[in-house]
C-alpha cells in the first residue's frame, strides 16, 4: 500500500492508494475496465489509458464534468485547483461554478481520468491527447497552442524580433525569449496595456478569433494592422498564409475563461401542462387496451402465418404497408408494434424453408392471462429492448434500407435513455407534462453529444411517442402504472449530476417517496420498503465520492449529485411489473358478454369482448370500425364463413339469442336461413376439381355464366362438371359468381372448413445488445477487486536482490525444477514467505506470494497471502520462485 502522505507519481499509484469501495465506484463507471479482470493495480492503470476506454469514458461524462476535463487540457501539467478554477470561472469569478467544481472534479477522480492531488491535478496523458488543441483536432475550448507551442519552428532572430517589438529586452536564447513573451502575455496589465495601442482594426481581428476556431488566414503581404499582431506576436504563423492566436492571447481576451459558457447545473424539466392524476391514468389506461387490442389483432391477421421473411431477414416495405392498412396505423406505427410483440417474444420466425413469421407457443399463454398482465409483458419487453423499431426506413453504415424485423435495429443505449427519460418525468408532480424541448435539453447536458448522429435525442422523442402508445404515459405525464414499472415509485439511486435548484420548486413530496394513489399497489415483502426511503437529496450515496474544497468542507446541500434512477435487475423488474400490472387492472374496462343487434344488419360491441363470443362474432361477422364501441357487420360471406366452419343455422339464431341484449332483428334471421338454404347445394371435390349438383338447372346456369370461362367447365353427367382448376381456385370462383358452393372429402362428406393457427416451434425473447461491457454486480466487484489487490500484492511485494537481474513489472519469475523444490523446502523450514509465478490449467499466469506448509507428491501446500487461504499448487505450474526482502 502506498504512504498516504506522499503525493502519488502515477495514475496507478493514485489508484494503489484508493481503498474498495473507491476501486468498486470506478469499475462500476467503467466496466470495461474488469474485462477481463486486470492482474494487478499496475495493469489497471495501463487500461484506464487506453484510448478506447477514455473515449468511452469521456463519452458518458455530463456537460459540466466534460468542461472541466477540456480546462484541465489546456491547464499547464500539472496544474493548481486553483489555476483550473480561474479557467472555468475567469477572471470575475462566478459562485455557482466554483461551487459545482468539486462535484465534477470528484467524477474525473473516481473514475481515473485525473489524479493527484489539489495542488498537482493532472489529466491522463490519452485524455489530454484527445482535448488539448492541435491544428489537426481543434480544442472543444476553441483555443490554440500556447505560445511555446506555437513558435517551436520559429527561427530565434524572428523570435526576438517579436520580444524587441513587445518591448522586452533581448535575450541569449530562444528559449529564454519564448519564456519572457509568455509572461508578457499572462500579465493583465502589461497585456491591457499593449492592446490599448492596437489600432481598432487589429483589436478587430482578434476579437473574431478569440472563441474560436483560432485560425485564420493571411496573404502574403498582410495588411498594416495584421502586420502589426504579428510584429508582436499576437498572431503566430503556422504554415505559409495561415496564423494562429496564442492561446495566453485568447485567454487574457476571454477574461481568463476557458468556455464561453460553462453550465454547472443541469437545465431543469420544465412542466408544459398539468393534468388531474386520475385523468393522466384513466387516458393511459385507455391506451393500454388499444396497445393490447393492436398487438391481439396483429398476431391474429399473422395466425396463419404472417408474410414471408425477407433473404437479409425482416419485412418487406410491401407487407409493412399491408400490415399498416390492416391495423389501420401509419407505418412507422406499425413497424412499433410488430418490433414489440417480437421483442415479448410473441412471434418470430418459423425456420422452415419457406419462411416465414408466425406467432409463437408463448402468444397462445400470454392470451390466457389477465390484460393487465399482458400488458406488463408488453411494457418489460419495451422498457428493457435495445431493438429499436424508429430506425425503421433508415440506412444502415452501408446504405442498406433498415426493415422491420430485420438486422440491424439495435441500440445498446435504447434502454439507459428510455429507463432516464421516464425517470424525468417521475421527477415532476403527479399529473404534469413536460415539454420535448426541456427534457431534450437534460439529456444533451447529461450526454453531451460527440458524434455526428444524435442518437440519444431520436431516442428520447421516440421514447416520448412510444411510451403514450403503450399507456406508460397520458397526455405526455407519467402514469401511476407507469411509476411503478420503474421500480414501486422509489428506484434506487447512484451519483450522476449536479441538483438543479428548480428540481423541486413546487414543493411537492420528491416521488421516490410518493405512496401509491392504490391501498394495496404494493404488497409487504415485494419492495415496499422502497416507500420508505429517505428522499433522494438526503439519501447516502453508494459511493464516497462527496468531493470537498478542502478537509472536511462538504459540498453544499443544493449542490449534492442528484439521485439518478438505475435500471432495475430482472427480478426487481419483476416484480415492478407485477405491481403496474395491479395498479392498472381497475381502469381497465371489464369484457362484456353480450351485443346489440340493430335492423341494419349490424351489432355493436359497447366495450372489449369476451374472448370465446369475440372469437365466434370474428368469424360470423366483419369487422366495420373500431374505437370506444366496436361495430361488426353480417353479410352473406360471413355468414357462409361461419357455415363452412362446421356452424348449423341453428346453432347461429342460438348464439345470437343467448349473447344479443336486443331482439334479434328479422333481416339477420332472413339472412343466416337464406345462405343457409343454398350453403353445400353445389360440391366440389378433387378429380382435377369437380362441381356435383342434382339440379342440372343450376349447373346449366354455371355452364353459361361468362363469368366461368376462366374456370374451363365441362359436363361430365347431367349432375356433374370437371374443372381444370384446383379445387380451392374452383370454390374462390364460384363464390365470386354468387353461389355458396362446399367442398366436400372423398367419401362425398362435406368439409369443415377452420382456421389453422400456424405456430413456430418454442422461440425465446430476442436478447438485448449492451452498449458495451455490462455494469457488473456486487459478488463480482467483491471479487475482481480482491484478484486485482492479491496480484498488486505479489507484484509490489519487495524481493531479495540476487545474481539476476531484477524483473520488470508484470514478468513472472523463472527458476528451474531443481532450484524451486530446494527453495520450496527450505521456506517450509524457515517460514518464509516466498514470491511465486504460477500458469493455471487454462494457461492464465499469474504472480502469488505464499508460505508453504508441505512439499510433497509433486505438490506444494501453502498459505496463499495474496488469496488469504490455504491452497495447493502443482511444482510443475509454478514457472519460478523468489525470496522476498522483508517480513
Amino acid at each position: 500500500m502506498s504512504n498516504p502522505a506522499v503525493p502519488p507519481r502515477s495514475l496507478a499509484e493514485a489508484l494503489r492508494a484508493r481503498d474498495d469501495d473507491s476501486l468498486a465506484a470506478l469499475l462500476r463507471a467503467r466496466p470495461d475496465l474488469i474485462t477481463p479482470v486486470p492482474t494487478d493495480l499496475t495493469q489497471l492503470a495501463t487500461r484506464a489509458g487506453t484510448r478506447a476506454s477514455v473515449v468511452r469514458a469521456l463519452e458518458r461524462l455530463d456537460l459540466f464534468a466534460l468542461r472541466t476535463a477540456e480546462a484541465l487540457a489546456v491547464a499547464a501539467d500539472p496544474a493548481p485547483y486553483a489555476e483550473l478554477e480561474r479557467l472555468l470561472t475567469g477572471d470575475a469569478g462566478d459562485p455557482a461554478v466554483s461551487a459545482a467544481l468539486p462535484r465534477s472534479l470528484g467524477t474525473l477522480r473516481e473514475q481515473a481520468l485525473v489524479w493527484g492531488d489539489d495542488d498537482r491535478l493532472r489529466l491522463v496523458r490519452t485524455a489530454r491527447e484527445l482535448l488539448a488543441p492541435s491544428p489537426q483536432h481543434p480544442s472543444p475550448t476553441g483555443l490554440g497552442p500556447t505560445v511555446q507551442e506555437a513558435t517551436a519552428g520559429m527561427s530565434p532572430g524572428r523570435v526576438q524580433e517579436i520580444v524587441t517589438a513587445a518591448g522586452l529586452g533581448s535575450t541569449h536564447d530562444a528559449v529564454s525569449a519564448v519564456a519572457s513573451l509568455t509572461a508578457l502575455f499572462t500579465d493583465r496589465k502589461r497585456m491591457s496595456a499593449l492592446l490599448a495601442d492596437l489600432p481598432e482594426e487589429s483589436r478587430a481581428v482578434l476579437s473574431r478569433l478569440v472563441w474560436g476556431p483560432p485560425y485564420g488566414q493571411v496573404t502574403s503581404e498582410p495588411a498594416p494592422h495584421l502586420r502589426r499582431l504579428l510584429d508582436l506576436g499576437l498572431l503566430v504563423p503556422t504554415a505559409p498564409g495561415t496564423v494562429v492566436l496564442p492561446r495566453e492571447v485568447a485567454l487574457h481576451l476571454r477574461g481568463g475563461r476557458a468556455h464561453r459558457e460553462v453550465e454547472p447545473l443541469p437545465p431543469a424539466v420544465e412542466p408544459a401542462a398539468t393534468h388531474r392524476p386520475q385523468v393522466v391514468d384513466a387516458t393511459a389506461a385507455g391506451q393500454a387496451y388499444t396497445a393490447l387490442a393492436t398487438v391481439e389483432e396483429l398476431l391474429k391477421d399473422w395466425d396463419e402465418g404472417g408474410p414471408a421473411v425477407l433473404r437479409a431477414g425482416g419485412l418487406s416495405v410491401r407487407d409493412l404497408k399491408r400490415t399498416a392498412v390492416a391495423l389501420d396505423v401509419s407505418e412507422p406505427v406499425a413497424a412499433f408494434w410488430v418490433e414489440l410483440a417480437y421483442a415479448a417474444g410473441l412471434l418470430a420466425s418459423d425456420g422452415e424453408a419457406d419462411e416465414r413469421y408466425a406467432a409463437t407457443p408463448a402468444h397462445d399463454e400470454w392470451l390466457e392471462q389477465p390484460p393487465a398482465r399482458r400488458w406488463a409483458r408488453l411494457a418489460e419487453a419495451w422498457l428493457t429492448a435495445t431493438r429499436t423499431s424508429g430506425l425503421v426506413g433508415g440506412r444502415d453504415a452501408k446504405d442498406r434500407t433498415l426493415s422491420a424485423l430485420g438486422p440491424g435495429l439495435d441500440r445498446g443505449a435504447a434502454p439507459e435513455v428510455r429507463h432516464r427519460v421516464l425517470t424525468l418525468l417521475a421527477g415532476l408532480p403527479e399529473g404534469a407534462s413536460p415539454s420535448a424541448e426541456s427534457v431534450l435539453a437534460r439529456l444533451r447536458w447529461e450526454r453531451p453529444q460527440r458524434r455526428e448522429e444524435d442518437l440519444r435525442s431520436r431516442l428520447a422523442e421516440w421514447t416520448l411517442q412510444e411510451a403514450e402508445l403503450l399507456g406508460v404515459t397520458g397526455r405526455g405525464a407519467l402514469s401511476g402504472h407507469g411509476r411503478a414499472l420503474l421500480g414501486a415509485t422509489a428506484p434506487r439511486t447512484r451519483d450522476a449530476v449536479s441538483r438543479d435548484p428548480g428540481d423541486n420548486r413546487h414543493g411537492q413530496a420528491p416521488p421516490d417517496t410518493a405512496a401509491p394513489r392504490t391501498p394495496d399497489a404494493v404488497p409487504q415483502g415485494s419492495g415496499a420498503g422502497r416507500h420508505r426511503q429517505a428522499p433522494p437529496d438526503t439519501a447516502a450515496p453508494r459511493t464516497p465520492d462527496a468531493v470537498s474544497q478542502g478537509p472536511g468542507d462538504k459540498l453544499p446541500v443544493h449542490h449534492r449529485p442528484v439521485p439518478v434512477a438505475e435500471p432495475l435487475s430482472p427480478a426487481e423488474q419483476a416484480t415492478a411489473s407485477a405491481t403496474a400490472a395491479r395498479l392498472l387492472a381497475p381502469l381497465l374496462p371489464e369484457p362484456l358478454d353480450h351485443v346489440l343487434l340493430q335492423a341494419d344488419l349490424t351489432a355493436v360491441a359497447p366495450g372489449p369482448l369476451r374472448r370465446p363470443l369475440a372469437e365466434v362474432l370474428d368469424v360470423l361477422a366483419d369487422v366495420e370500425s373500431k374505437g370506444g364501441a366496436t361495430v361488426y357487420r353480417f353479410t352473406p360471406g360471413s355468414v357462409r364463413r361461419a357455415l363452412d366452419a362446421g356452424q348449423s343455422a341453428s346453432d347461429l339464431h342460438a348464439f345470437l339469442a343467448a349473447h344479443s341484449r336486443t331482439p334479434v332483428p328479422q333481416p339477420l334471421t332472413y339472412l343466416i336461413d337464406d345462405v343457409a338454404r343454398r350453403h353445400g347445394h353445389l360440391r366440389v371435390g378433387a378429380a382435377s376439381s369437380y362441381v356435383r349438383c342434382d339440379d342440372d338447372a343450376l349447373l346449366n346456369e354455371i355452364l353459361a355464366d361468362k363469368r366461368a370461362a376462366g374456370l374451363r367447365l365441362r359436363r361430365l353427367a347431367p349432375t356433374v362438371l370437371a374443372a381444370q382448376a384446383d379445387p380451392a381456385s374452383l370454390l374462390e370462383g364460384l363464390r365470386a359468381m354468387g353461389f355458396a358452393p362446399a367442398a366436400e372429402s372423398a367419401e362425398g362428406d362435406v368439409l369443415i372448413t377452420r382456421a389453422h393457427a400456424h405456430r413456430t416451434p418454442p422461440r425465446s425473447a430476442p436478447e438485448p445488445v449492451p452498449d458495451g461491457p455490462p455494469v457488473p454486480d456486487a459478488t463480482l466487484l467483491a471479487a475482481a477487486i480482491r484478484a486485482v489487490r492479491a496480484g498488486d500484492l505479489a507484484s509490489t511485494t519487495p524481493r531479495k536482490q540476487g545474481d539476476r537481474p531484477p524483473l520488470s513489472p508484470g514478468e513472472l519469475p523463472r527458476t528451474g525444477a531443481a532450484e524451486t523444490l530446494a527453495t520450496m523446502q527450505a521456506a517450509v523450514l524457515t517460514g518464509e514467505a516466498l514470491w511465486i509465478g504460477y500458469v493455471n490449467a487454462e494457461g492464465a499466469a499469474s504472480q502469488r506470494v505464499i508460505a508453504p506448509v508441505r512439499v510433497e507428491g509433486g505438490f506444494v501446500t501453502a498459505y496463499d497471502h495474496t488469496a488469504d487461504e490455504v491452497r495447493t499448487y502443482p511444482l510443475h505450474r509454478i514457472t519460478g520462485v523468489a525470496e522476498l526482502a522483508g517480513d
